[in-house]
């Protein structure tokens, strides 16, 4: 198994844990309290799953797919970072949204050039 398809599987597996928790988890719901979007939680998991599905399907069958979860994804995590910026968390606190942004990106970025080399 390549390295890619190992990493597309981690955020696969990782975004439906943290689209569950961010429906489920009393936890998170504190910490969208916490932000001031609690409003925004259950939105935020939905977007999680879906992109989880998206990824996972478009990793099987269309690599369209797959990019447009991915950029949404890596769009969600950067706005991850942006919303632990505005209310001054320490930096390690935003570490994991920027560790996944990056994923996702990388990710992004590798599936498009894969899916240009095989086109062209």
């Amino acid at each position: 198994m390549k390295l890619l398809d190992l990493l597309s599987f981690f955020l696969v597996f990782s975004f439906l844990f943290f689209g569950m928790s961010c429906l489920f988890a009393p936890r998170m719901k504190r910490e969208f309290e916490r932000y001031g979007l609690q409003d925004q939680r259950r939105l935020t998991g939905v977007l999680q799953l879906a992109g989880s599905a998206g990824l996972l399907a478009g990793l099987m069958y269309s690599p369209l797919l797959a990019l447009f979860a991915l950029a949404g994804l890596t769009l969600l995590m950067l706005l991850g970072v942006g919303v632990r910026l505005k209310i001054s968390d320490p930096w390690p606190a935003l570490l994991p949204a920027l560790f996944y942004a990056t994923a996702c990106a990388y990710l992004f970025f590798s599936l498009l050039e894969e899916t240009q080399a095989g086109g062209a």
